[in-house]
């Protein structure tokens, strides 16, 4: 099955040749599982030529905000509305989850509870997943498709499911805790509040569930779906 990754940002440059960049993240989380990637580097205006160029879409984080107004975003709500309208599955993580919710009819803000940095654990529909987090933007209304599939007391809407066209997650599965530390070191100084940063650190090394999230992406993705209506 062939992913198309929709990168929408770069990592760090202190971290990419060590730990590598968004997509060499999401490649080593899904690796063995029986898929293909291709990336379009859309923060940089590379866009494919169609939703069908991929059987599924994955978009990645970014340090740019939804709601902000750079060249790519308008471009890229229109690739997710059209790639959701034809069935093309996707995924979105941080701002992918973001971009998607905005998209499709959310709001997406700057949430005033301030950042979610490190080790958090959510409730998904009943099963506690530990994922390392790194946001301050938040989904706080939802499209009208979509249901709420993972939260904790400070993202509400942490996870979503958008029937059998996309799934979302606010966390980061693909973010280990070297990576966490690379952001913290070069990103979170000054910008994050060090109380945050002392409890991220306090908790570092503890198990996480990505293992989980990537069964679920691989569980979505692969589902059985009817033709997609814009297939030739």
């Amino acid at each position: 099955m062939r992913i198309g990754i929709l990168q929408c940002g770069q990592a760090p440059a202190e971290l990419k040749q060590d730990l590598g960049d968004y997509p060499d993240l999401f490649v080593r989380l899904l690796d063995g599982r029986g898929f293909d990637f291709t990336t379009w580097h859309v923060e940089a205006m590379e866009f494919p030529a169609s939703v069908h160029d991929a059987d599924g879409w994955l978009l990645t984080g970014s340090r740019h905000g939804a709601y902000e107004d750079h060249d790519f975003i308008r471009p890229l709500e229109r690739f997710i509305c059209d790639a959701y309208e034809a069935a093309v599955p996707m995924v979105g993580i941080c701002f992918g989850h973001q971009i998607i919710a905005q998209a499709l009819g959310g709001t997406v803000v700057k949430h005033p509870g301030g950042w979610s940095v490190g080790t958090q654990d959510y409730d998904f529909d009943g099963e506690t997943v530990r994922l390392n987090a790194w946001h301050q933007d938040q989904v706080v209304v939802l499209p009208q498709d979509a249901q709420v599939a993972g939260r904790n007391a400070f993202c509400e809407n942490a996870a979503l499911i958008y029937g059998d066209r996309a799934y979302t997650v606010q966390a980061h599965p693909e973010f280990n805790d070297d990576f966490i530390q690379g952001l913290m070191d070069k990103r979170g100084r000054g910008l994050v509040p060090q109380d945050l940063l002392d409890r991220a650190s306090d908790r570092m090394g503890e198990p996480k569930g990505s293992a989980a999230i990537a069964d679920r992406i691989e569980a979505f993705f692969k589902q059985p779906r009817a033709i997609s209506r814009g297939a030739a």
